[in-house]
């Protein structure tokens, strides 16, 4: 395993992180069907590495990607999609679920990922970096939420990230048009955290914030996304009561004693997790 069609993936190991590239068969990255079958099997190869704590996600292309490659997808599944019974609408169900399978794995991974976005970011991926736990972008970026043009109620990741991510106004005002919107909008509504000069410097930027990111406990890395997906659907306090347990089970770590051995000592920390 490790072989993908659609992903080059470049491992760092002493930095315990990875940068994966989509490597689409056009120029801007189209996501043809590799990309739906291969994107789940990604996520189970990258977390068999227990060394990779950050990934980046990255496109050397001329976009990021424009998303779903509707002639193909058509083609391959016309059928399905245009069944007049109950058995093809059940088959159609399971191919909706079994492509939404990637971004729920990315979600509940314990890695965590930081999307790197330049030129287009369309349909699926806006899907794609809506999954991801950071986004950064070059200012040549350019994202929609397409769907609604498209004759498509978006159901990959999107409109179920996208509140949490930007608010309600803002998905809303995305979803409802459709249109392009720029980097620095974007990062106006919350969608990127960075803006970069292009996308050379996205790629070195998004890697040392990797770096930056995977230096700290594995261990902590886990714990803290487990809290902040778990306080997408409770309340403040039902998530206080879950760290608490959360702590009272796993504060007492190998990292966490290196930390008071290190402190103690005057010098800087070995995390082993």
């Amino acid at each position: 395993m490790g072989q993908f069609n659609f992903f080059e993936i470049e491992k760092q190991s002493e930095n315990r992180m990875a940068t994966v590239y989509l490597n689409g068969p056009d120029a801007r990255n189209s996501m043809v069907w590799d990309f739906w079958k291969e994107l789940p099997e990604l996520v189970d190869y990258l977390e068999q590495d227990e060394s990779i704590k950050c990934v980046v996600i990255a496109s050397k292309k001329k976009s990021f990607s424009v998303g779903l490659e509707l002639n193909e997808f058509g083609e391959k599944f016309g059928d399905i999609i245009q069944g007049a019974t109950a058995d093809k609408r059940m088959q159609f169900l399971k191919l909706i679920q079994d492509m939404q399978s990637g971004f729920i794995r990315m979600m509940n991974s314990p890695i965590v990922f930081l999307g790197a976005v330049h030129r287009h970011c369309i349909g699926g991926a806006l899907d794609l970096i809506c999954a991801c736990d950071i986004r950064l972008a070059a200012k040549d970026a350019s994202v929609s939420l397409r769907e609604t043009k498209v004759a498509i109620v978006a159901d990959m990741c999107s409109l179920n990230r996208l509140p949490g991510i930007i608010g309600q106004g803002n998905t809303r005002l995305m979803a409802f048009t459709g249109a392009d919107y720029d980097a620095q909008k974007c990062k106006e509504m919350g969608l990127f955290s960075e803006i970069y000069e292009g996308q050379e410097e996205l790629h070195k930027q998004a890697q040392s914030m990797a770096n930056e990111i995977a230096a700290n406990p594995g261990i902590v890395l886990k714990g803290v996304k487990e809290q902040l997906n778990y306080m997408a659907d409770h309340t403040p306090e039902e998530g206080l009561k879950y760290v608490a347990v959360w702590n009272a089970a796993f504060l007492d770590s190998e990292d966490f004693r290196e930390l008071q051995a290190a402190f103690k000592e005057r010098r800087r920390p070995v995390y082993r997790s």
